[in-house]
């Protein structure tokens, strides 16, 4: 099924209220009608893209715009069957959890002392303000960083620039290259910003194992009498 438009989806996807204000722009640009004609061919040549259509959203419809604390940037979903779910890192109940969020949970007890919940779901993240966002929100079966450059970047660049853009300070965990190349859009003297490697087994040994990003996370929030969030 191709996809006739990404605006549809988009809608499909129930985005909250906040969202779909900031991002209205955002889908009339040329770069959109780029990535529509791409996703298009990909789909004629019978190429499977991840997540479903109706996932691609999914960040925008669990975590709205006002109520964003931290942001987690990751590179693009996960490119094997039944494991991207709309939410960077997170998978559903009963899948196995992929290596990259085995060392995110790994990280967790390394730096916080103990892991609440191994079930692979970062839902409840979500749903305390952590935007789970993916700087490229589609992918192609089994070829990461696939649809990098193709046009997605105009609306999660547009996100992540509105973020920093209001007044109360956010926390912005930045992980990957494609990541800390958003870096420039946020003032990190009013938020704060932590840019480490990507957590997968290829790169976590440069750097993300040992970034203490979530207790810096949790003191910043903490200063600026925000609730920790519980990891």
């Amino acid at each position: 099924m191709p996809f006739q438009s990404i605006e549809q989806e988009w809608r499909a996807g129930t985005p909250a209220p906040g969202w779909r204000e900031v991002l209205r722009s955002a889908f009339a640009t040329a770069e959109l009608k780029n990535l529509i004609a791409f996703l298009d061919d990909e789909r004629a040549r019978g190429l499977v893209i991840y997540p479903p259509p109706q996932s691609i959203f999914r960040a925008f419809s669990l975590t709205d715009f006002s109520a964003v604390r931290v942001v987690i940037l990751g590179q693009d979903p996960y490119h094997n069957p039944g494991q991207a779910n709309g939410l960077a890192f997170s998978v559903g109940r009963g899948t196995p959890v992929p290596p990259s969020l085995l060392n995110i949970y790994k990280e967790i007890a390394t730096d916080l002392g103990a892991v609440t919940d191994r079930s692979g779901q970062l839902e409840p993240w979500a749903a305390q303000g952590v935007f789970l966002l993916n700087t490229v929100l589609t992918v192609r079966d089994g070829a990461a960083n696939s649809h990098r450059g193709k046009g997605w970047e105009t609306i999660t660049g547009r996100a992540v620039a509105a973020l920093a853009e209001r007044p109360e300070p956010l926390v912005f965990l930045l992980w990957g290259k494609n990541a800390g190349e958003h870096a420039p859009l946020v003032d990190n003297g009013r938020h704060l910003v932590l840019k480490c490697a990507h957590p997968s087994p290829m790169s976590a040994d440069r750097g993300f194992f040992g970034c203490r990003h979530f207790s810096q996370a949790n003191a910043f929030l903490e200063r600026h009498g925000f609730t920790p969030m519980r990891w």
